[in-house]
């Protein structure tokens, strides 16, 4: 069985730009998830945490100018 912290240590062994190819993947097979379930809270779930992660990282890069 895979574990988050196998998962953690695959993610940090991934080039940058293989990193975004992971997360496009991981974007588009929720957002198929969600229409063919509108109601699905999983899709749900994941992309509220995912705005969420984008608004953090917006605010530091703003703290950091």
């Amino acid at each position: 069985m895979t574990t988050s912290n196998d998962v953690w240590a695959a993610l940090g062994e991934l080039e940058e730009e293989d990193a975004v190819h992971v997360l496009t993947r991981l974007f588009t097979m929720y957002e198929e998830q969600q229409q063919r379930n509108p109601d699905d809270g999983a899709a749900a779930l994941f992309f509220r945490n995912l705005a969420t992660a984008v608004s953090q990282a917006r605010e530091c890069n703003l703290n950091r100018r």
